[in-house]
């Protein structure tokens, strides 16, 4: 790759933008190549382009990126060292040490990791564990239109599920302890990851519906609770409901008002896991997307999916889309390999104007609001005639964990846009290879600083010294930074690092990535009966 490739990307950029509206959000009606943009919008006036004064900030220690458009101004500056301070900003790992009944829990441990493309990031995740269960729950959550609704369903799903799964005794307790205005027990204990913006827990306005949610599964008088596969299914939905039923109603404090119709009119596709023992449960509503990484008795590594996207290329999709509408509707329902031509994903939480009719959309947004100020994107696709056309339903999918699964990745599809599944196995295998190749045996040697500097010397020697200790930081490497081909090409990455931010969207996603790995040890016990 010549050196000339930032500016190829900016000249090229250039000529497939559509909108480009200053200090708004992007959406693109040709957005690029790659065809990246959720929302396809028609431009209401002419686009303006957004520019900065000349930057340098290259040059100096710490690694920012550029918003300026002029070539003369775009200078490729940046060191490997500071590529890899971007790389690893939101870089997250954890060991999972607790034991479940006396026994090493099926999870070992989990690497994460985030990079923006979008300013601020759409992409939120989100890890805990269920105090009132055995059970660990992961989550990635692509947002479009916004980062808001992403925000809200990777803070309140998981209370959801947990509530879902408690028994019937457990929810008498949380009630009783709310009827008497004593404190909660803990459902959730998070593990944090860098950039998290606020602390993940319920607002007053939020428990409230989840109590309004317990009650009613009360109600059911199951002493047992619901299984996993039903947990799921109806958290989803009935979180999605909360968030379409709390805009609509009235609320006096402007800013819970106002988020609230900022988390209704932005959307989220969701994926996420729920590990418990070797029981594996994945939840997808969208186009993010969760595999397992397998080795075979004889050594050999293949993939195994364990969702399928939401979108215009899985016929399933298409076929359940025309069942639910009339069959006038058959040729408009999917336009451009689109929802009703805009949305790509068809499954999403938020994303009300794709649910509500037009008469309640027009009631909502009539009580006061400055839907401009806020940034609320007010569309009505031709041929809307029998809403809802997008659900926040999920497919849930069961796998019973063996000793020959050895991670499992869940991704956003900023990730899944760049690799196909199998690119993805074979990455994170070699980063195991390496980090086991590369990892010191001060068993058979004394561990002193003789030693140490020596076997980094002969890192640096190796060109080691930079490898990537996280699996998920590899996996955005190489998103970013390989060519056709499946090389990586350093010029390319920095390029890529270093788009302006008015332009990375037209090039690449958000991209966030979680693997978990299994302990094949405590796997193989239970089988055993150990």
């Amino acid at each position: 790759m010549s050196s000339t490739l930032p500016f190829w990307i900016l000249n090229s950029a250039r000529n497939s933008i559509a909108t480009l509206q200053g200090g708004r959000r992007l959406y693109s009606r040709c957005a690029s190549n790659r065809n990246k943009s959720r929302w396809r919008l028609f431009s209401q006036g002419p686009g303006t382009l957004k520019s900065s004064a000349p930057c340098s900030g290259f040059a100096l220690q710490k690694a920012y990126r550029h918003t300026s458009t002029e070539e003369d101004d775009f200078h490729l500056q940046l060191s490997p060292e500071q590529v890899n301070e971007v790389l690893r900003a939101g870089e997250s790992a954890h060991k999972i040490l607790d034991l479940v009944s006396g026994a090493p829990n099926s999870v070992l441990r989990f690497e994460s990791n985030q990079l923006a493309a979008n300013s601020p990031v759409e992409d939120r995740r989100g890890v805990a564990s269920c105090l009132q269960t055995s059970g660990l729950m992961f989550g990635i959550f692509d947002g479009h239109g916004g980062h808001a609704c992403a925000q809200a369903v990777s803070e309140r799903l998981f209370y959801y599920v947990a509530v879902s799964l408690m028994s019937q005794q457990t929810l008498e307790r949380m009630e009783g302890a709310m009827e008497s205005m004593k404190p909660l027990m803990p459902i959730l204990q998070w593990l944090k990851h860098p950039g998290d913006s606020i602390y993940k827990d319920v607002t007053s306005v939020h428990l409230d519906h989840l109590r309004v949610y317990w009650q009613e599964l009360l109600d059911l008088h199951m002493e047992m609770g619901l299984n996993i596969k039903e947990a799921l299914m109806y958290s989803f939905q009935r979180l999605d409901s909360d968030i379409s039923l709390e805009v609509q109603a009235p609320l006096e404090d402007e800013m819970t008002r106002n988020l609230s119709l900022q988390v209704a009119f932005s959307g989220a596709t969701a994926c996420m896991a729920h590990v418990d023992g070797v029981h594996l449960h994945v939840a997808n509503a969208g186009d993010c997307r969760a595999i397992l990484g397998v080795q075979e008795d004889n050594g050999m590594w293949s993939c195994l999916p364990l969702t399928r996207d939401h979108n215009a290329w899985n016929q399933a999709e298409l076929s359940r889309l025309k069942r639910e509408h009339p069959e006038s509707e058959d040729r408009t329902v999917i336009v451009d390999n689109r929802l009703l031509g805009v949305l790509m994903p068809c499954r999403a939480f938020g994303d009300v104007q794709l649910k509500w009719s037009k008469e309640l959309q027009r009631s909502v947004l009539e009580r006061g609001f400055d839907t401009e100020a806020l940034n609320i994107y007010q569309f009505t696709p031709p041929h809307y005639h029998t809403p809802p056309y997008l659900t926040a339903e999920p497919e849930v999918t069961y796998h019973r964990l063996r000793p020959q699964d050895k991670f499992l990745v869940l991704a956003s599809d900023g990730l899944w846009d760049v690799l196909d599944n199998e690119d993805v196995v074979r990455l994170v295998v070699e980063h195991l290879a390496e980090a086991s190749r590369h990892k010191p045996d001060l068993a058979q040697r004394p561990a002193n600083l003789g030693l140490m500097q020596s076997l980094l010397q002969q890192r640096r020697a190796q060109g080691l010294c930079a490898a990537d200790q996280n699996a998920a930081t590899r996996l955005i490497r190489h998103a970013i930074g390989s060519n056709e081909y499946g090389e990586m090409e350093p010029e390319r990455l920095t390029a890529m690092l270093t788009l302006p931010e008015d332009l990375a969207r037209m090039y690449r996603d958000d991209i966030t990535v979680t693997v978990v790995y299994f302990n094949s040890d405590s796997i193989d016990a239970y089988y055993k009966g150990g």
